[in-house]
């Protein structure tokens, strides 16, 4: 019968916890950070006229940017003030058509 070292049981621990924290970095923590990244550079990159959605589903123009807000048109009178992280996207198809513009 054998008898392990508890040098050897500390070492596997101390192999079992770094290998876990290597996955939950590569499957969650660098994920989330080149989301946060890609978002950043979306929204340095919006301008006057792009037509965005907001993260609740509120579609319009954009009017006005500021340093933290931006200020969509959603109606013909209406303009509604946000702040830049709550819009998350261009309307669907929004790029193409302004692709096939430029061609």
């Amino acid at each position: 019968m054998e008898h392990q070292s508890p040098m050897g049981a500390l070492l596997f621990q101390i192999i079992f916890l770094l290998a876990i924290f290597l996955m939950f970095y590569f499957l969650i923590i660098r994920p989330q950070k080149k989301e946060r990244e890609r978002h950043r550079k979306f929204l340095e990159s919006l301008k006057k006229g792009d037509r965005v959605i907001t993260s609740s589903g509120i579609w319009g123009t954009v009017a006005d940017i500021g340093e933290r807000t931006i200020t969509l048109k959603v109606d013909a009178n209406t303009k509604i003030t946000f702040s830049k992280e709550a819009i998350v996207a261009y309307q669907p198809d929004y790029k193409k058509k302004e692709e096939e513009k430029k061609d």
